[in-house]
């Protein structure tokens, strides 16, 4: 293992004083409040930055980027591209030694939120090349590799790709069947194939392989090597200027400066790559959130029916109500997360999911209301509303299926409840996330139960009848996650209706934890003009959320999981729905 790899193992093993992640601990009835109370927040200087940027990109998006014609040339442009690196779009976090902005991950996010209000093409685009693309490089690379790759990349010169999924290997990244076989001169011979890879057909692709003994290396591909096929562009559904590629491996000559790590670091890379990518795929989904927000109100204002604007009806009142609270939650959760990770949380393996699975999916079910308050006219092809719809419906798929990432969750949570219980040691749960790696286990009894808060306890006082129930809450997912695994035991790994009950319960208990913090924070510094307003958003999001919570561990003990196992066998069988009048 490397030494960027060891570094971050020393850093795990010397972090005794506070929790390794605030989400695991949730299972284990915990809560953290030190790692999340105050709420995380930017200094002066590097907000003032991270606006500037947002400037820049719409600005000289609205000057120079035109998403339809992009759609039509099946490539966002390289001029645009050129454009953003320019401004400095390009290398959000890279340091300004390579020539980048030295971005933390919060601000990197909040960049990322402007260009998926700008763009969902645009924002994957970029994201591709800066979240996951060169970002193997950036954490793991020699210095002489960021020396040689970052600058041209950060410039817009060059574009970054990650090349990971295959036809036989998706969501279990862990068992790819790409050959790397290594040369008595320290290069490998890459053999092997790659697909849906975005920007597939540009200059620097960082993928993966396993040699023949089994161990995952991490390579840096080049355009241009001789035995690199790069296929067609795919159709697609939507994000139709992105650069999706199939690409073939024939006897690639990796050279030994273009190894990432060393053999059998690359698995541990592509996980803490992932963990980047899903956090600004939620910040892109706050993003595209706020733009959809801004077109419905727009339209329910000026549009009449029966004599009034839609906008003073009911109905629709309810689904501009809900999309404002729901953002403001999957907001403060996703900058709490990013705030952990700027603080040096070591695992934040699951709040990156938590915050991945709750953006997207929230975005879909917000582009389809707000394509519902549109009417007719959002089915027509010159309204903005289809292209943000047929570009986000990949969003809950790639970078870790949600339905997958759900089972992570819950079994990344469950896994340290099974290290602490002594009757339960027999339990592995390891493999079962092993597809999708966890950074750091966390470690259960590094601070003695007894001096933990069992409670919020430094929030606003306006906001403790909100803080409270939490509380109660991680206690019951604790006792509803003790009992499953007792009932189950290894076979917890194969009841997924369960453990996704448990993954929805621990995500929003996160929610309300990071919607309280981050009311709290504006209601004690008077950080908003309108304070009562956030108060009534915080209030709704977490009453809310807490329901959620409650369904989801009632239906752990009252279900219908039985029924819904023969109706789908049934089907199976039958090869699809037999009932006839």
């Amino acid at each position: 293992m490397n030494e960027k790899v060891q570094e971050r193992t020393r850093a795990e093993e010397a972090e005794t004083s506070r929790a390794s992640s605030f989400a695991k601990p949730l299972f284990l009835g915990e809560i953290h409040e030190d790692l999340i109370i105050p709420y995380p927040r930017l200094d002066k200087a590097e907000r003032e930055k991270v606006q500037q940027l947002s400037d820049a990109a719409r600005e000289f998006t609205d000057a120079h980027y035109d998403p339809r014609q992009a759609e039509e040339n099946g490539w966002i442009g390289d001029d645009v591209i050129a454009g953003l690196g320019e401004r400095g779009l390009l290398g959000l976090y890279i340091p300004p030694q390579y020539g980048g902005q030295g971005l933390s991950q919060t601000g990197y996010s909040l960049v990322f939120e402007e260009l998926g209000c700008i763009d969902p093409t645009l924002s994957v685009v970029l994201g591709v090349h800066q979240s996951i693309g060169m970002k193997g490089i950036y954490l793991f690379g020699t210095e002489e590799q960021k020396e040689r790759f970052l600058p041209d990349l950060v410039a817009g010169r060059k574009l970054a790709a990650f090349a990971l999924t295959e036809p036989q290997a998706g969501s279990d990244a862990y068992h790819i069947r790409s050959r790397a076989v290594l040369q008595q001169d320290g290069s490998y011979r890459l053999f092997g194939e790659k697909r849906y890879i975005g920007n597939g057909s540009k200059d620097v692709l960082t993928t993966f392989a396993r040699t023949d003994e089994g161990a995952h290396v991490a390579l840096i591909l080049e355009k241009g090597m001789e035995g690199l096929e790069v296929g067609r562009s795919y159709p697609t559904m939507g994000l139709k200027a992105n650069d999706l590629r199939h690409l073939t491996f024939n006897d690639i000559r990796v050279p030994p400066e273009n190894v990432l790590g060393q053999e059998g670091d690359g698995f541990h890379i592509a996980v803490e790559v992932l963990n980047n990518g899903r956090l600004s795929l939620g910040a892109g989904s706050i993003g595209s959130v706020k733009k959809l927000l801004r077109l419905a109100v727009d339209h329910t204002l000026t549009r009449e029916q029966f004599g009034r604007p839609l906008a003073e009806f009911g109905l629709v009142e309810d689904k501009i109500g809900w999309a404002v609270s729901y953002l403001y939650g999957l907001q403060s959760m996703a900058y709490l997360a990013t705030g952990l990770v700027d603080a040096g949380m070591p695992d934040y393996s699951l709040e990156s999911a938590m915050v991945k699975v709750a953006g997207t999916d929230f975005l879909w079910h917000a582009a389809n209301r707000v394509f519902q308050l549109a009417g007719g006219s959002a089915y027509i092809t010159d309204q903005p509303y289809e292209k943000i719809l047929r570009d986000i419906r990949i969003f809950p798929i790639f970078e870790g299926a949600n339905d997958v990432l759900r089972v992570f969750i819950a079994l990344s949570g469950l896994k340290p409840l099974v290290d602490e219980l002594s009757d339960l040691q027999e339990i592995d749960l390891s493999q079962p996330i092993h597809s999708l790696g966890v950074l750091a286990d966390y470690v259960s009894g590094r601070l003695r139960r007894e001096v933990r808060p069992d409670r919020l306890s430094r929030v606003h006082p306006d906001l403790q009848p909100l803080a409270d129930p939490i509380s109660d809450q991680v206690q019951r997912l604790r006792a509803a996650s003790e009992r499953l695994l007792r009932q189950h035991g290894k076979g917890i790994q194969d009841e997924q209706r369960q453990l996704k009950r448990l993954a929805h319960a621990a995500m929003d208990i996160f929610a309300q934890a990071a919607t309280v913090s981050r009311a709290s924070d504006v209601l004690t510094r008077g950080l908003s003009t309108a304070p009562f307003e956030e108060q009534y958003i915080a209030e709704t999001f977490c009453t809310r959320a807490a329901r959620r919570v409650e369904r989801c561990l009632d239906q752990i003990a009252e279900n219908d999981d039985e029924r819904m196992h023969r109706i789908a066998r049934a089907a199976y069988a039958h090869r699809g729905y037999r009932h006839t009048i």
